[in-house]
């Protein structure tokens, strides 16, 4: 029950990261799109003569699509989005995965002493949760790295770039 708890609460974890970030990544898309459209249309309004000086219009509006753009690259809006729905529906097949794994030894203790002793079938019972607990863990730390190699590769400030890669080099001096 632990177990399954755990990763029924990083599942809803990262569910629940997702939500502001869905809701930011579409607001920039949509401000990207309208901005982009804006910035078509009103020059071309401008060069008919139905609109003055529209032409500086779209030329922002084509500025603020730009900006909508860069914003959700450097802040990785929308691929944190992904990101966090990718990890929480593999961490629900893993626990899927662990549930048929749990009823199989429930079965294999059902049928008796042909599958082994008592202390073979804890044992085993114990082996599955020990494996589910690794792969979550590592499921977890992985997604950690790929956020964190995508943050480094990424348009942040640099004194945080020069700070991440300064502690990845002295703990690589340090272990040698």
């Amino acid at each position: 029950r632990w177990v399954e708890r755990r990763a029924l609460e990083t599942a809803a974890w990262y569910l629940a990261d997702r939500v502001w970030k869905r809701r930011g990544a579409r607001a920039l898309r949509g401000g990207a799109a309208a901005g982009a459209a804006a910035g078509a249309a009103l020059p071309l309004l401008d060069m008919t003569g139905a609109l003055d000086g529209a032409a500086r219009w779209g030329y922002l509006a084509l500025l603020l699509s730009v900006a909508c753009v860069a914003a959700d690259r450097f802040f990785g809006v929308t691929s944190g989005w992904i990101r966090d729905v990718a990890t929480a529906q593999a961490v629900q097949r893993r626990l899927q995965a662990l549930q048929f794994d749990w009823a199989t030894e429930n079965v294999r203790e059902v049928l008796g002493p042909a599958e082994g002793t008592a202390s073979e079938a804890a044992e085993r019972c114990l082996g599955v949760l020990r494996r589910f607990s690794e792969d979550l863990n590592e499921l977890v730390r992985a997604e950690t790295a790929d956020w964190m190699v995508e943050f480094r590769t990424g348009s942040a400030p640099l004194g945080i770039q020069s700070a991440l890669s300064g502690g990845a080099r002295q703990d690589a001096g340090a272990g040698a």
